[in-house]
């Protein structure tokens, strides 16, 4: 049987695989799991925050209501960014948040994802305990035990003070163009970088419930690009529906990805002693490019399987200061639980102001090495990566590439894939490589 919740909550097509039911049963068992574990005397309570697509309204009304009815108090925070509620749960002192968001999905989707009592996501033995509650009956509270709903009104206030206190530097002088993605930032990225001094021109920032991530966020961003091109800006900003990724444009229009973006914010730390242990913790999807970057500036690269939840595991075993993905999400565990975009924006403007170098400048610390990725479909993914005659071309050509490339071959984790990826010096070398890798994948999954 498939688990419920997936790399990053509970996701699905709104009032189809989403239904309120399923969001009611889901807050309804949370508040169960948080309920027990609480060590507070007062009554339970849990943070509630949503992005701006249509069916939020619908799934907050569900969950706070799950809540409520299970003896929890809701904080309704309203439209945030995920990273907000994961602060909010923290600062709040509640003991648990709860993010009604598809992040960079569709708006047809939505999802449900938690928050422990700290602003932690959640590792998979406690999801699995809030998915094996809701087959289970539990009393529910009358009269005055019955959980209440409030608004916080000061959610944003408290979400923009911290952002403030994260970074050390005005930027005055610099001027930034934020794609919002008609999402959860909206609002806040746009008055977080005017706060910090910036000129900041905001685009897509209009949600009107149907329109997130509608051709722009960071999935889509050659809007962007025009836009800084047009405004003469030293930077544009990409955020997706939730907030919780950053790309950046350098102003000549360049796209600047999670990977230079870490190894700008890695080098930063370093140079100030507060890169911890003088490691940067990243996926395997990171560009072979940034490895040999942080290998030349002495820093240890430490890689962890796809999915920022990994990344934030790592980090917090090790207690290293920085991780992240080459899609965006960039974690700094001493101003943030969880991957934060308007923070990555702000910590990168800090550096631009800090040396007085042009984005495009400091990215350099990096060359980006071509890559080629082939999705190959097969009838069964786990025994083609098993194949020894598929091992054996893989090893074939890691020797062939050496030092200058790599080779990275894994299963999907959601259909009868296999994806081989290929680094090498030259893009004529990688997709050449890729392709006869792809061919044997293909032979033996047929």
């Amino acid at each position: 049987m498939a688990r419920l919740f997936g790399t990053d909550g509970v996701r699905g097509l709104a009032n189809d695989e989403l239904t309120p039911e399923l969001a009611l049963g889901l807050a309804s068992a949370a508040a169960v799991v948080f309920g027990h574990d609480s060590v507070r005397d007062a009554r339970p309570r849990a943070v509630v925050g949503r992005d701006p697509r249509a069916s939020g309204e619908m799934l907050e009304a569900a969950v706070c209501a799950g809540l409520a009815a299970t003896g929890v108090d809701a904080i309704r925070v309203g439209v945030v960014p995920t990273p907000a509620v994961a602060f909010l749960t923290a600062d709040y002192q509640a003991d648990f948040g709860v993010m009604i968001s598809a992040s960079h999905n569709p708006m047809p989707d939505n999802g449900i994802k938690f928050f422990s009592g700290g602003g932690h996501k959640l590792d998979d033995a406690v999801e699995d305990r809030i998915a094996a509650t809701m087959a289970e009956e539990f009393a529910r509270p009358i009269g005055a035990a019955v959980g209440r709903v409030v608004d916080a009104v000061d959610a944003g206030d408290r979400y923009r003070a911290h952002l403030a206190a994260a970074i050390g530097n005005r930027l005055d002088g610099l001027t930034v163009v934020v794609d919002c993605a008609h999402g959860a930032a909206f609002e806040l990225a746009p008055q977080a970088y005017a706060d910090a001094g910036a000129e900041v021109i905001a685009i897509h920032a209009e949600p009107d419930g149907l329109n997130i991530n509608e051709d722009c966020g960071s999935t889509h961003m050659d809007k962007l690009r025009a836009a800084v091109l047009e405004h003469g800006a030293d930077l544009g900003l990409a955020h997706d529906g939730d907030a919780d990724r950053c790309l950046a444009v350098d102003s000549t229009g360049q796209v600047v990805d999670g990977d230079a973006i870490m190894a700008i914010l890695a080098t930063a730390l370093r140079s100030r002693d507060r890169l911890r242990d003088n490691v940067l913790v990243t996926t395997v999807m990171s560009n072979l490019g940034l490895h040999i970057a942080m290998r030349e500036a002495g820093i240890t690269l430490r890689t962890t399987a796809v999915g920022d939840r990994y990344v934030l595991e790592e980090l917090r075993r090790g207690g290293y200061s920085l991780g992240g993905e080459q899609s965006g999400h960039i974690v700094v565990p001493g101003s943030g639980t969880t991957g934060d975009g308007i923070l990555t924006g702000l910590l990168l403007m800090e550096q631009m102001a800090a040396t007085g170098e042009r984005i495009a400048d400091l990215a350099r610390i990096m060359t980006v090495l071509p890559q080629e990725l082939i999705n190959v479909r097969v009838a069964d993914k786990h025994a083609v990566a098993q194949s020894q005659t598929v091992k054996q071309s893989v090893a074939d050509a890691e020797a062939e590439l050496g030092d200058h490339g790599r080779v990275l071959l894994r299963p999907s984790g959601t259909e009868q894939l296999v994806r081989v990826m290929v680094e090498a010096g030259s893009a004529d070398t990688a997709r050449a490589v890729a392709r006869r890798i792809a061919d044997v994948v293909e032979a033996a999954g047929s």
